[in-house]
């Protein structure tokens, strides 16, 4: 057994529960914050997060609170597991109980509206010293929880503390690999949300596997190409942060983005779509940014423009087709 450590999820979602239930199986001593203290009353009593993994017991020595200052303060380690655009105004808050000696280990993957700011950076300006990690990569919370065979990836600028967060997560069934490219991991996270959506719209159409691959590998182009403009490496679009992430969230009933895009391209509005889903989907945000994005760095990105045309109502999901296949014919190894 290795050493105990003291460790709060700052997040009740699927995502930050499924971690919260392999650090605890680990043996470390694991603390879940939720903003709704209905639901973490609910999480208490039943052992069990019924809105986000409904089925999946949770270890009884995961303790769970809707007080952040029990989550946050006197941990060896942080996880912050809120949506992307919830992240600043919870880091915020639970600065106040923590120092920049604790590494923050997030895993929302997106873009901040409006700053189009990575997370790291936010973290970066509210806490100038923080001890940031990125934790990325294909891992649908379902099948983690259900101590499924996954493989993910750590990244930030401090190689040991990637090291020592890679061996404080890693287990039989939760490989964890290491990055130095903060950027990228933080980019092909947050960029394949937008290209799901894509691949949902595609199948709500009633197209079949050719368009989708196309949707994934013409995608994962746009990802590499702005990724590199903005000075991320670009064989990190080919890893688990990438290309990984990508197929997973593009292919997987699991996923909130496809769903969503389903919806979309079934004739939904995009905001009865979110609501019929019921949770965050961070690709209609992330599509804003990188739309954003793209225009100044001026970087080519058809997928992505269409993609916020449509879900802002610019556009038609049917006319983005004829857009995208009738534009002028190129070499497919021109990149950049």
């Amino acid at each position: 057994m290795e050493n105990v450590k003291k460790i709060g999820i700052i997040g009740a979602g699927s995502f930050g529960t499924a971690l919260a239930m392999i650090l605890a199986n680990k043996g470390h001593e694991v603390t879940v914050w939720a903003r709704d203290f209905i639901q973490v009353n609910q999480m208490i009593k039943t052992r069990e997060n019924s809105h986000y993994l409904p089925g999946v017991k949770l270890p009884e020595t995961i303790e769970f609170t809707s007080e952040l200052g029990e989550a946050a303060a006197d941990k060896e380690y942080l996880v912050f597991a809120v949506p992307a655009q919830s992240f600043r105004g919870v880091f915020e808050k639970a600065v106040q109980y923590f120092d920049s000696s604790v590494p923050v280990i997030n895993v929302a993957k997106g873009i901040e509206k409006g700053t189009l700011m990575r997370l790291s950076e936010v973290a970066k300006r509210i806490m100038p010293e923080v001890r940031y990690i990125a934790l990325s990569g294909p891992s649908h919370a379902e099948e983690v929880a259900r101590e499924m065979p996954t493989t993910v990836v750590v990244a930030g600028y401090d190689h040991d503390l990637a090291v020592d967060v890679q061996n404080l997560f890693n287990t039989e069934r939760f490989r964890v690999y290491t990055n130095e490219d903060l950027m990228g991991v933080e980019l092909g996270g947050a960029l394949k949300n937008i290209i799901a959506l894509g691949a949902g719209i595609s199948d709500g159409m009633g197209f079949g596997d050719n368009a989708k691959a196309a949707m994934m590998t013409r995608g994962i182009t746009e990802m590499t190409r702005l990724g590199y403009a903005l000075g991320a490496d670009m064989a990190t679009f080919s890893g688990l942060a990438g290309i990984g992430d990508l197929i997973v969230t593009c292919t997987s009933m699991h996923s909130r983005n496809r769903r969503c895009g389903i919806l979309i391209g079934q004739g939904m509005e995009p905001d009865k779509a979110i609501e019929e889903i019921g949770m965050v989907v961070e690709g209609i945000s992330t599509a804003e940014a990188a739309f954003s994005l793209a225009k100044m760095c001026k970087v080519e990105m058809p997928i992505t423009e269409c993609i916020y045309k449509v879900i802002h109502g610019e556009l038609r999901a049917d006319d983005a087709l004829g857009f995208l296949m009738g534009r002028v014919t190129k070499n497919e190894m021109k990149i950049l």
